[in-house]
């Protein structure tokens, strides 16, 4: 009680009394006159009229002040026109701005993004807390708004949700306060400058920044202007100063214990606290008498529902402050969830289970908005997070508008509340320099935690508070941690920099982008402290790869539980030209002059629009908490594996199909499922082994997990998991040898030709150049030897650090003929062409094995130079070729339907599909690169409309792609790339590449991680053997 108390008063910084031209320089001095933070709720005048959400719209205490403002922006600090707060400043010159509103996205100004540098670093010096005055644009808001008459006698506040860089507020021409901050609300007492029933002149000014921008260092846009919503409420006189909640569950958390700790304003008689659950009904009802502006007690409540991000069962207190003589002056609703958060032999646990972290970083961004966020656009966020598995965020680096956390407690998600603290930018990693250890800034560092916590202690789905990222760690942060551990014993506290040498001050070790063995090193040493990254995984452009290989070493060790993807969406901004077409922009797209990070912006699992990108199926696929794995394949029983550490398999139904090269022949589905939390059982699906081993060809069981009912935020019959296992394998060697009808061949002039087709060779190259049937040119290029592919993000990260010999020398390869012999047969002609590549020390030969039926057999064999070191890693090994763009349909039975790499195929089941050359080629990637693969084939085709084309397939699985650009095109750094999908011209061919293998895509980091091992191509020996079928459809 103590705490609550010196709290309650806790107002303002010893430095408010500042020069006002001095604030926004002095580190010390970042509020003046800004009321205490309290929990997050808003009153209405009974319990019964009162919510349990931050949806203050509904209270009749409360006035938007959201629209359109009169808005000037200066070019700096000083700048601004003389009495432009006064109530006879003329306004009528200036222009309008949205509240909320970015001013960069309304007109004034560039966007501009940047990771690690501060914004200003390429025009003035980096030295805190120096601020420059030069394009520190300076905003000026004036608004009239006629305040209620009937608040009058009552205390009104202005709540300013969000200001990038700082607020300074003015009332009918008198000062009212100061605030930096950017990402915790601004609240002022203002009833003294107003005057109800008459009209009142607002006014505010932001910089765009000021001294505290030194720690909002975050990656991401740096913008400017009011991101969140901003009003006015009233309160009584007697009123809730504060109502603070702290589930817990004892006995072995069977049994639940609710402690609310209340602070008053002075006048209030008592307070009547009503606990109610989720029917509604009532379970206690307490009135407490304040002694000292405050009380508290604990209510007991016996096998509480209890809550999780499964099941997020919610219960509702009601605080009524009452006067003397019982009268309700106020009342608030507040969501409870019986819970209980703890680290224990390593462990997190939460309600006394290890859960798993299947977590994501989340910006508050949206590509039209930047800043602002709507009710509908969070929800859809949180939807799309369930549809993905996942089931928890951390609020990427700064905490998030309350209503995201209503809408965690409510829909399900574990939430790491991270402070607004970042000074990546300087010398974060320097301990003698960096600002955690400055003393000028350790004020503003346990203010924004401190704030954080008082105003988001409330939530059940905050089980984790993070002091800040990338900050470097020093006595600032350990002041942070002290004062949560001892205010908040109830949560774990964690901060990434702490986490690397043994550092006290975090109680998960939380790092960011540690390799797999980095993981198992720190878990070899039986840690004390549970391992869960607060960044992995980098989903930038087209990766992914190897979150297999994170989540099976998760499931195998006990303390490593899970980690936070990064990160949701694409923080690509939205553009139209002035011809309607529409372009999403990062870093360096407005002018360039700016500082800019170009594309490392766009690291989401997701499009900025919220598509999907192909990455997320799998993301989706490695988080599914339903696995299922053979038990008695022949007799049809699977053991179903149930993830979920409180919720059992009831609300789902399986289906299940089994496929004979890739055509369904059996299905059936078990519409109850029995299966308890954490446990396994066997399931009979219903078929019997004559009816599927009499079957030809390769069969297997595809099991599928639908919800049988809408579940939250999923539909019902949305699938939540699947599996994929063999019944009898694939036997790609046999199909490979299949023979060829005999027949007549003719050889004239390296051309060989036979019934309805000839195959043409080029003496200079030895390559294919024209292989026609009926009469039809299938070729637009020759068939010849490819051993790159266009940079993927994950590409120009590791080919930017110069640790490893470049892999564009695999672009410059080219074959040198040195021996061509064409030798006919009977019913087959054979062809061997030899090469020297000299840029890789390298020899190969292509054989051709034309047959009469016109199919053409190709074997592609390289040998390499054991002596060579300053070779690089293929990036494939294969061929290519272009058809006419007439060949435009694709099918093929192999992984699908989504592309897929040798590391990124756990969602892509095999089966046949049927795809347009159109839809291969993912266009939401924001910047071109390589995209398209589907691996895992057993034969593949390319056709036109009437069915005509060739089919492919090898001795064994390989992967082919057929877009419309060429490799140039989407390869930065070649002279034809270009900086958007949206740019790219096709030429009119279908660009075909095959391959024997491919390099996995990595998924570690995108700033120099190679792939795991197994999914690279060092320079080596290679084969690759397949064969080109006619396919004549209806002709």
């Amino acid at each position: 009680m103590k705490r609550l108390l010196l709290l309650a008063l806790f107002a303002a910084t010893a430095a408010s009394a500042k020069a006002p031209a001095e604030r926004w320089l002095d580190p010390e001095c970042f509020e003046v006159g800004r009321a205490p933070m309290r929990t997050s709720f808003i009153a209405f005048p009974t319990a019964a009229e009162a919510i349990p959400e931050n949806d203050y719209t509904r209270s009749p205490f409360y006035r938007t002040l959201n629209g359109e403002w009169s808005f000037l922006r200066v070019d700096r600090p000083g700048a601004e026109p003389e009495g432009f707060f006064r109530s006879g400043h003329d306004d009528s010159s200036w222009g309008t701005m949205p509240v909320p509103g970015i001013w960069e996205l309304n007109g004034c100004g560039d966007p501009v993004y940047t990771n690690k540098p501060y914004p200003w670093h390429k025009f003035f010096e980096v030295k805190p807390p120096l601020i420059p005055h030069e394009q520190n644009y300076t905003g000026l808001y004036r608004r009239t708004v006629t305040v209620p008459a009937d608040w009058k006698g009552r205390d009104i506040f202005i709540h300013i949700g969000s200001a990038t860089s700082n607020v300074t507020l003015w009332v009918n021409g008198h000062e009212a306060g100061y605030s930096e901050d950017s990402k915790l609300e601004a609240e002022f007492d203002i009833t003294r400058y107003l005057t109800p029933g008459s009209d009142n002149l607002i006014v505010m000014r932001v910089n765009r920044w000021c001294d505290g921008s030194f720690l909002e260092d975050q990656d991401f846009w740096r913008l400017s202007g009011i991101g969140r919503d901003c009003y006015l409420y009233a309160r009584d006189k007697r009123r809730l100063a504060d109502v603070r909640l702290t589930p817990d569950l004892v006995d072995d958390y069977r049994n639940g214990t609710l402690r609310a700790e209340i602070a008053t304003t002075p006048g209030i008689g008592s307070v009547r606290l009503t606990l109610r659950d989720a029917a509604g009904r009532t379970l206690d009802a307490r009135t407490l008498r304040p002694r000292r502006n405050a009380a508290e007690t604990t209510f007991e409540v016996a096998a509480p529902k209890q809550w999780s991000a499964e099941a997020p069962n919610l219960y509702t207190l009601t605080a009524e402050a009452l006067s003397a003589d019982g009268s309700v002056t106020e009342a608030a609703a507040f969501r409870v969830g019986f819970r209980k958060v703890e680290i224990r032999g390593g462990q997190l646990l939460v309600n006394g289970k290890p859960i798993l972290i299947k977590g994501v970083n989340r910006h508050e961004m949206e590509p039209n908005t930047g800043y602002y966020v709507t009710r509908e656009e969070m929800v859809r966020d949180i939807r799309e997070m369930k549809r993905l598995n996942m089931n928890a965020v951390r609020t990427c680096h700064y905490p998030d508008t309350p209503l995201w956390y209503d809408l965690c407690d409510e829909y399900g998600l574990y939430v790491v509340d991270e402070a607004n603290v970042e000074s990546h930018g300087y010398h974060y990693r320097d301990k003698s320099k960096n600002l955690a250890g400055n003393p000028a800034f350790a004020a503003a560092h346990l203010d924004r935690n401190r704030r954080m916590v008082l105003r988001d202690y409330n939530h059940p789905s905050i089980i984790v508070w993070s002091t800040g990222n990338e900050a470097g760690n020093g006595p600032n942060f350990e002041r942070c941690y002290d004062w949560i551990k001892a205010f908040d014993p109830s949560r774990p506290v964690q901060y990434e920099q702490a986490s690397y040498h043994g550092d006290y001050n975090t109680d998960i070790v939380c790092p960011m982008y540690w390799s797999y063995g980095q993981c198992e090193k720190y878990l070899a040493e039986n840690p004390q402290k549970p391992l869960i990254q607060c960044e992995y995984a980098h989903a930038m452009g087209n990766s992914m790869g190897g979150f297999k290989e994170y989540w099976d070493m998760i499931r195998r060790e006990p303390k490593y539980q899970g980690g936070f993807i990064w990160d949701f969406a694409d923080q690509a901004l939205a553009w139209r030209s002035p011809e309607g077409r529409l372009t999403y922009r990062y870093g360096g797209d407005y002018n360039d002059t700016d500082a800019s990070d170009s594309t490392f912006c766009c690291n989401g699992v997701l499009a900025s629009d919220r598509s999907w990108h192909p990455h997320a199926y799998e993301v989706k696929h490695q988080h599914r908490p339903i696995h299922t794995t053979p038990r008695d394949l022949k007799n049809g029983v699977v053991n179903v594996y149930n993830e979920n550490f409180f919720t059992d398999l009831s609300p789902y139904r399986l289906l299940w199909e089994i496929t004979s090269d890739g055509q369904p022949v059996l299905s059936g589905a078990v519409e109850r499922l029995d299966v308890a939390p954490q446990a396994t059982a066997a399931v009979t699906l219903g078929y019997k082994p004559e009816q599927v081993y009499a079957l030809g060809g390769e069969l297997l069981l595809t099991v599928r997990y639908q919800l049988r009912e809408r579940q939250g935020l999923l539909d019902a019959l949305y699938e939540v998991a699947a599996d994929q296992l063999t019944l009898r394998g694939d036997d790609a060697a046999a199909r490979f040898a299949a023979t060829a009808p005999a027949g007549t061949l003719r050889v004239a002039d390296k051309t060989v030709s036979g019934e309805g087709f000839s195959v043409s060779f080029d003496p200079k190259s030895g390559f294919i150049r024209s292989y026609r049937l009926r009469n039809v040119e299938l070729l637009a290029g020759p068939v010849r030897p490819n051993f790159y592919r266009a940079a993927t993000d994950n590409d120009l990260g590791v080919r930017q650090t110069g640790k490893y010999p470049d892999s564009r020398m695999w672009a410059k390869a080219e074959p040198q003929l040195t021996g061509f012999a064409l030798t006919p047969g009977d019913s087959e002609v054979k062809a061997v062409a030899d090469y020297a590549i000299p840029a890789v020390g390298a020899r190969l030969r292509l054989t051709y094995t034309v047959a009469a039926d016109g199919s053409v057999r190709i074997s592609e064999t390289m040998t390499a130079d054991p002596a060579r070191k300053d070779v690089a890693d293929l990036m494939r090994f294969g061929m290519a070729f272009e058809t006419p763009g007439m060949f435009d349909a694709v099918e093929y039975y192999g992984r699908g339907p989504m592309e897929n790499y040798a590391d990124r195929s756990g969602a892509a089941f095999v089966g046949r599909y049927a795809q347009r050359v159109a839809d291969q080629f993912h266009m939401k990637y924001v910047s071109p690169q390589e995209s398209g693969t589907r691996s895992g084939l057993r034969w593949w085709r390319l056709t036109d409309p009437t069915g005509l084309g060739i089919e492919i397939c090898s001795d064994r699985h390989f992967s082919a792609s057929a877009i419309p650009y060429s490799i140039p095109q989407l390869d930065n750094g070649s002279s034809e790339y270009v900086r958007h999908p949206g740019d790219l011209v096709s030429d009119g061919r279908t660009h075909v590449n095959i391959e024997s293998v491919q390099s996995g895509l990595g998924c570690v980091n995108s700033w120099g991680r190679l792939p795991l091992p197994q999914y690279r191509l060092p320079y080596q020996d290679y084969v690759f053997n397949f064969v080109l079928r006619p396919v004549t459809g209806g002709r």
